[in-house]
């Protein structure tokens, strides 16, 4: 397989982190997107893992012997071992299922804006080796896989996708937070089947997850000070109060159309342009809006046009 790029050779040491059967093998750049961070559960009768990301295709063995994989959730940079592994049992929120098992499913799932389709498929099979998986399984809210000394526990914290879950490995208690990564950046809700609404609530509920560690795909790792972790996850919710507030200070100056507050770009910068990145904002925008127009802080009139209430 040739050299992904950004990513660490296959003869060079991955960095990684033990806990009891549970081991952490971070990506480059601490499991930063592209890469991710790859959680593999030695059971005494299944060895599995928790999505596959990029580093997945530089472990060899260890992860090539992968007999089941349960998906925190669905995206391209979540799939990118699975091609190692035909013969794993995959294993999605049902929720999710549609967006692993084809092309079309994983369309419907960024959304409609999307833009030049045929070159959005073009580089996720080239930087993402993506393949659907048509033969992968759904499951549900509190979903447990029995490996033998250890078992899998599935929670439903949806919002970033209509199926995203934490998955908890127990007795040791490693909770994989998957997309609620704690990153700068903050929460992603961008898709057709997001909802900020179920991001609010699963934020909330994630503190009580009996964890004693806590993963996440990208970029923070392993958390095992839980006072450590519940400050970053109030920093990352804050996000998305930040994010308001733009919305609101851009209607102060003018009112404006979706279309115009759009083109400003609450999520990335100005100018950054990608295949999914209008129909991001739109997506991410519009559900602002909403809120802000159901609480009487905004109104839009027939025009489209949004003004401070």
């Amino acid at each position: 397989m040739s050299h992904v790029p950004g990513q660490p050779a296959s003869h060079v040491a991955i960095a990684r982190a033990d806990f009891g059967r549970v081991s952490v093998l971070f990506g480059a750049k601490n499991g930063k997107y592209p890469d991710g961070n790859q959680v593999l559960i030695r059971g005494s009768d299944t060895r599995a893992a928790f999505d596959t990301p990029l580093v997945s295709n530089h472990i060899g063995a260890e992860f090539d012997a992968t007999e089941l994989v349960v998906m925190g959730h669905v995206h391209e940079d979540h799939m990118a071992g699975l091609h190692r592994i035909p013969r794993a049992a995959v294993h999605v929120h049902e929720a999710d299922l549609p967006a692993i098992r084809s092309w079309d499913g994983m369309l419907a799932a960024y959304g409609t804006g999307v833009k030049d389709v045929g070159a959005l498929q073009a580089m996720l099979e080239r930087d993402f080796f993506y393949a659907p998986r048509p033969d992968a399984q759904g499951y549900v809210d509190g979903a447990c896989w029995e490996l033998g000394q250890s078992r899998i526990r599935a929670f439903h914290l949806p919002g970033h996708t209509a199926g995203h879950c934490v998955l908890l490995v127990e007795p040791e208690g490693v909770a994989f937070t998957g997309d609620i990564d704690l990153t700068g950046f903050g929460p992603y809700y961008g898709d057709s089947c997001s909802s900020l609404r179920d991001f609010r609530h699963s934020l909330a509920r994630l503190p009580d997850i009996p964890a004693k560690v806590w993963v996440t795909s990208h970029h923070r790792g392993v958390y095992t000070d839980r006072e450590h972790f519940l400050r970053d996850l109030a920093a990352f919710a804050a996000r998305i109060d930040e994010r308001e507030q733009r919305l609101l200070a851009w209607l102060k100056e003018s009112p404006k159309t979706l279309e115009q507050l759009v083109e400003q770009r609450l999520l990335y910068p100005p100018g950054y342009e990608n295949p999914w990145v209008v129909s991001a904002e739109t997506r991410t925008i519009s559900q602002h809006l909403a809120e802000l127009v159901a609480d009487g802080r905004v109104k839009v009139d027939e025009e489209g046009v949004y003004r401070l209430a």
